[in-house]
């Protein structure tokens, strides 16, 4: 079993919850066999968001043949 590693990057305008869920579910539509992930970097875009957006970084990992 072998595995590969990816980063995604989650955003929502409610909350860092929200967030690593949308990365989840980016990185579920990209990847197949999608084991595990875990967050690293969090962080809200001021500037050129009308609203607060939170941003979180994923790696997620997934199997390999």
């Amino acid at each position: 079993m072998a595995f590969e590693k990816a980063t995604v990057i989650g955003t929502s305008t409610e909350s860092f919850t929200a967030a690593t869920d949308d990365a989840i579910d980016r990185a579920l539509e990209q990847y197949e066999n999608v084991k595990w992930a875990e967050t690293e970097l969090r962080g809200v875009e001021l500037a050129q968001a009308d609203d607060r957006e939170y941003q979180v970084e994923a790696t997620v990992a997934y199997e390999i043949e």
